[in-house]
């Protein structure tokens, strides 16, 4: 691809450094898939996984007692939207579902429409028709999954939906029932995302803290062995960001006002470490700031040692980002940076994987384009090659017990049952790592298409699924390495750049003493520290060198971490920290930190968008 414009306005000491890697060196650092059978921790991933299970039962259950086995496939398609907004505050998965539901429901009743006019099954021109329609979907649905920061298996479901719905074979009459029947499982699943408002309002907040309490305690950790400090500093900073922002919504404040104290403690631990090691012993700290997680996650009192009352911090969001202010591209993160050319390898490697699975005569071809989108559903060659791996063990463990359940010939009442069950295993293990969902996932789109179409053998299915799995696999991991691109690298050098330029202004403001300027220095200094280190990985997993000097990096890392710390503990001067107050129950039980009212942000000065963690966190 043609070298971005952007690249010759971005000033570099060099262009080529020796520490970037080329050729050899760097297609291996590339296809390293490390981290491929890690296990992360998830919090909440019980009653997740069987909100979806009960949602997968409500929408799949009607259409089997009605006598129409086949109508329940597409009804589960709709019920998919379950799976999104795992984290999301009630306010933001208010909208953002409703926004899922209804893209499911259309690509659901698209794929039927183009079903039943092209024929797909017949072959010639429609069966390439809808190939090509395929790939422009799964690549609208990938951009469409980055650029709203959508996480999990995103784009794969509606892609799904839509070649699921364009290969059943539909009549015409059939697109219409078919299409309501996916909305009627969106609207069920749209509504049990939503119940949870009426019992646990503050269940995304309390989840966000947990996870920066246990984020931090990892560093606390890794400070006291002196060993791997700047990632983990970076995922505990994005963390503690996270909580913030999910603890911005205005609805019912008082209730979150222990985990906001909670949210503080974190912050002034983190920024504290950067400057000189805790006063307590940090293993000790870590216990406790682990067992105060497990309490908001379980809402019961922490059985644990006392965490300590730190000084007045700074929180590093003084105002809540707004919605409109949130969508607006801000420095350091360049517009559509890493978002278009993932977009153009999903069209790519799934038309690819879809024209050589008809070519070969494959059945259910749209296997073969759905893991290609798998694959390519990540942010940099690093990830793609980790999915491949994942997606091939998790392939071929699902494909034996595919075979299994297959083989007893199950009645359609059981199958939905067998159905229901995968579900709640593939939600529960996909968020601690994708090869344990995969290795669900897949029995699950065979039982799936057992449950339409019954008299179709069990070892046909199983070689479709294997040989579809396989090609998509290796399509996907060509075109990966095929579409080289700079963005990346421009990302990270502009991320470089933002970092150093933040932090001259945060130097500035400490200087003279500008404490109405604090609050803005603060955030935007906080959300680029978090983009640089984002930035620098990302660009470190594609084959196009970054250009940027790693000591640079991590010397300009370093000094917005002192700087951090310095602008969390110098305090206007008209304020004073209240006094510690005891932290209710079934919230964690010691001194709440004193947290000083933060100044008010100027309304003319952007605030930056929200930050969540990185991408490579993620399953």
């Amino acid at each position: 691809m043609r070298r971005s414009s952007a690249v010759r306005r971005v000033p570099l000491r060099r262009e080529a450094r020796a520490d970037s890697p080329r050729g050899p060196l760097a297609l291996r650092a590339a296809l390293h898939p490390r981290g491929a059978l890690a296990l992360q921790r998830v919090d909440g991933a019980l009653p997740f996984a069987v909100r979806a299970a009960l949602v997968t039962a409500l929408a799949t259950l009607p259409p089997v007692l009605a006598g129409r086995p086949a109508d329940a496939v597409f009804a589960m398609l709709g019920s998919f939207t379950t799976t999104f907004g795992r984290r999301m505050p009630y306010a933001r998965r208010t909208r953002v579902l409703a926004s899922v539901a209804l893209a499911m429901t259309l690509c659901v009743a698209a794929g039927s429409a183009l079903g039943a006019a092209a024929r797909p099954q017949d072959g010639g021109g429609g069966a390439l028709l809808v190939v090509v329609a395929t790939a422009l979907v799964a690549g609208t649905a990938k951009l469409a999954c980055d650029r709203a920061r959508l996480d999990g298996l995103g784009a794969v479901l509606l892609l799904l939906a839509f070649a699921v719905a364009a290969h059943g074979a539909p009549t015409p009459a059939e697109v219409l029932p078919r299409t309501l029947l996916a909305a009627g499982g969106a609207a069920v699943a749209w509504l049990a995302a939503l119940a949870g408002r009426l019992t646990h309002p503050d269940h995304p907040e309390r989840y966000a803290v947990a996870t920066a309490l246990r984020e931090v305690a990892d560093l606390l950790d890794a400070s006291a062995a002196g060993g791997g400090r700047p990632l983990v500093r970076h995922r505990a900073t994005a963390a503690v960001l996270e909580a913030y922002r999910t603890l911005s919504s205005p609805a019912r404040p008082e209730r979150r006002e222990d985990a906001a104290h909670l949210t503080d403690l974190c912050w002034a631990l983190l920024v504290g470490t950067a400057r000189r090691p805790p006063r307590e012993d940090p293993a000790r700290l870590a216990r406790g700031l682990r067992a105060h997680a497990d309490a908001l996650t379980r809402r019961r009192p922490a059985d644990a040692p006392g965490l300590p009352v730190p000084s007045a911090v700074r929180r590093p969001h003084a105002h809540p980002p707004s919605p409109a202010a949130a969508r607006r591209p801000h420095a350091p993160h360049p517009p559509n940076a890493g978002v278009l050319v993932p977009a153009l390898r999903t069209v790519l490697g799934t038309g690819l994987a879809g024209g050589a699975a008809l070519a070969l005569g494959l059945g259910h071809g749209y296997w073969a384009a759905v893991s290609a989108a798998a694959v390519l559903h990540s942010v940099d060659v690093r990830t793609a090659a980790r999915r491949a791996v994942q997606r091939t063990l998790g392939t071929a463990a699902g494909l034996v017990l595919a075979l299994a359940v297959l083989g007893l010939r199950p009645a359609p009442l059981l199958l939905v049952g067998t159905v229901v069950a995968l579900e709640f295993l593939l939600e529960y293990t996909v968020a601690r790592n994708y090869g344990l969902g995969v290795a669900f996932l897949t029995p699950l789109a065979l039982l799936l298409t057992e449950l339409a179409a019954p008299a179709e053998e069990a070892g046909t299915l199983v070689a479709d699924r294997a040989l579809g799995s396989a090609l998509g696999v290796l399509l996907a991991l060509l075109c990966a390495l095929a579409v080289v691109h700079d963005r990346a690298a421009v990302r990270a050098r502009r991320a470089l750049a933002g970092c150093l330029t933040a932090s001259e202004r945060a130097a500035d403001a400490l200087a003279t003493g500008r404490a109405a300027a604090l609050p803005v220095v603060h955030a935007r200094l906080a959300a680029a520290v978090v983009e640089l280190r984002e930035a620098e990985e990302a660009a470190s997993g594609e084959l196009w060198p970054a250009g940027t000097d790693p000591a640079e990096l991590a010397r300009a890392e370093r000094r917005a971490y002192r700087l951090l710390g310095l602008l969390a503990a110098m305090a206007p001067e008209d304020r004073r920290p209240a006094a510690p107050v005891p932290v209710p129950p079934p919230a964690p039980v010691f001194p709440s930190v004193p947290v000083r009212p933060p100044a008010p942000l100027p309304p003319s000065v952007p605030v930056p968008p929200p930050v969540t963690p990185t991408a490579r966190s993620r399953p």
